[in-house]
């Protein structure tokens, strides 16, 4: 699959996360980057990025990292997911670096680097392991 078509696969199975407009500003054999734009709604109190927006984040760019291999699977689920929060990021772009680690027949394995738009350090850094329904 390529960007455009990861793009409205995402809004089309999991129309609850349109809200945070997914972009996809790179995709390779094994590596994707991803953005969103936070609003307000993805805010917790202090005025940083909520956790749970960034877990969203590392969710789905490893779902769409994944489908870029395997195309259209609706049912390829999320086995584990463990995230690190490393800093508290600002309001704005945040990027989404993943890169799969492992393609076996039925899991997937990546890591997933999330960055403040114009910051070299990363704030948070989670795993992902996904499950490929048989075919």
């Amino acid at each position: 699959m390529q960007a455009a078509e990861l793009e409205a696969f995402l809004k089309e199975v999991f129309p609850e996360v349109e809200s945070y407009r997914f972009r996809v500003l790179d995709l390779s054999a094994g590596h994707i980057t991803v953005s969103i734009q936070t609003q307000e709604r993805h805010l917790r109190p202090g005025g940083t990025v909520s956790g749970p927006t960034m877990f969203t984040l590392a969710d789905c760019t490893a779902y769409m990292l994944l489908l870029a291999h395997i195309g259209k699977v609706a049912l390829a689920v999320t086995t584990n997911l463990n995230i690190n929060f490393l800093a508290k990021p600002e309001p704005g772009e945040l990027i989404a670096k993943a890169k799969l680690l492992k393609f076996g027949k039925r899991l997937a394995v990546s890591e997933i680097s999330i960055y403040s738009a114009g910051n070299e350090m990363p704030v948070a850094h989670a795993t992902t392991t996904y499950s490929i329904p048989p075919r």
